[in-house]
């Protein structure tokens, strides 16, 4: 059940009323974490939810001492198992969780990015901090239950120019059809050193994980944290954080598999305030495939959690429902292994940073609206 708030007027003044919880599958203050924030969710190939997450020790600030933490469920969502600590440094950042599955054989690849605790996101553009940010991978071949340590990968798929570097943070995905075909690519962004300018770009596999080596960037600047997908035509179709002013997401494709995309383009079916979001696209045994996203769907407020659907690759999006009206932030859908869609997403009553809640959604609600 999601959080109701009741007010009552009286005259001047105004009374607010105990309010129900949130889902939280993640919540502050539990599990010796302060915050936790970021939500990356999969659904492996035997049918396990695995939710993933920063977990902040000490506050809810982007830098200093997190980890990152993964949570089971294999009831679709309905109960999640004790939370598991996947990547731990010290009191340096370990963040921007962006899972991947092989589905010809199960595998689980985790990308993920580093910095030195005390180096915080300014310094480390400015190159006036320690350490600089670093990529990392680890897996799983147990269905999530347990994880190799760290690999770095950052000189394989970052540039000596480019300061800040971010995995995800959400899902990434497998190719399915296509020259490109069982290609495991990874949405990214980062920062030139010299420009300053932002860029979106992906990371991909060709060799089951065991080599990552550098996408393409998108053309244009003032974007970063990015969400991709697979069209049926055989297109990726990559949607992104903007910063361009005009509070609209930015799309752009690619034919060959990510390693060059098209201009960028406002999509002005989809508003946002600046927040990251999820791109997804639905299969499910005889159903009809759609595209959904997620994201808080207002231009003046991380609110309004919102899934829309799209019948035509994005052309338009005549679905949608509110999952939250109050405050909500960075999201992250998947298929559920029952045909329905989850949807793990940052939400709270006095703002989006109190927790993170799972949804499960019917896809028949969808024709409700």
């Amino acid at each position: 059940m999601k959080t109701v708030i009741v007010f009552i007027v009286c005259s001047t003044l105004l009374i607010q009323l105990p309010a129900q919880s949130l889902p939280y599958i993640f919540k502050n203050g539990e599990d010796g974490y302060q915050c936790f924030r970021i939500p990356a969710l999969i659904t492996t190939t035997k049918g396990t939810l695995l939710a993933f997450a920063e977990a902040r020790k000490n506050n809810c600030g982007d830098a200093g001492d997190i980890d990152v933490v993964v949570k089971r469920s294999t009831d679709n969502g309905k109960t999640w198992g004790a939370l598991s600590v996947v990547w731990s440094d010290e009191e340096n950042t370990c963040g921007n969780p962006a899972p991947v599955v092989d589905q010809r054989n199960g595998k689980i690849f985790l990308l993920t990015t580093w910095n030195y605790g005390p180096d915080h996101e300014t310094a480390i553009i400015a190159r006036k901090s320690t350490d600089t940010r670093r990529v990392f991978v680890l897996s799983s071949t147990d269905d999530g239950n347990n994880w190799t340590g760290p690999r770095e990968i950052t000189k394989d798929v970052k540039q000596p120019d480019w300061t800040w570097y971010a995995t995800g943070p959400c899902n990434g995905i497998q190719i399915q059809k296509g020259t490109y075909k069982n290609r495991l690519v990874i949405p990214c962004d980062h920062i030139e050193g010299s420009t300053k300018k932002y860029f979106s770009h992906i990371i991909y596999s060709d060799d089951g994980g065991n080599h990552w080596k550098l996408g393409g960037s998108t053309p244009q600047d003032k974007v970063n944290e990015c969400t991709v997908a697979e069209l049926p035509n055989k297109t990726l179709l990559l949607n992104m954080r903007n910063y361009s002013g005009n509070k609209l997401r930015q799309v752009s494709l690619s034919t060959d598999g990510g390693l060059t995309w098209n201009d960028l383009k406002a999509d002005t079916a989809l508003p946002e305030p600046i927040c990251q979001g999820s791109l997804l696209w639905y299969s499910f045994h005889k159903r009809k495939g759609f595209l959904a996203f997620s994201n808080p769907a207002s231009e003046q407020s991380r609110t309004n959690m919102t899934i829309r659907l799209s019948y035509d690759y994005g052309q338009t999006w005549t679905k949608k429902k509110l999952l939250y009206a109050g405050p909500s932030a960075y999201s992250n859908l998947a298929v559920l292994p029952n045909g329905n869609i989850g949807c793990l997403y940052e939400a709270g009553v006095q703002s989006a940073y109190e927790g993170i809640v799972f949804d499960e959604v019917d896809i028949s609600s969808f024709e409700q609206n």
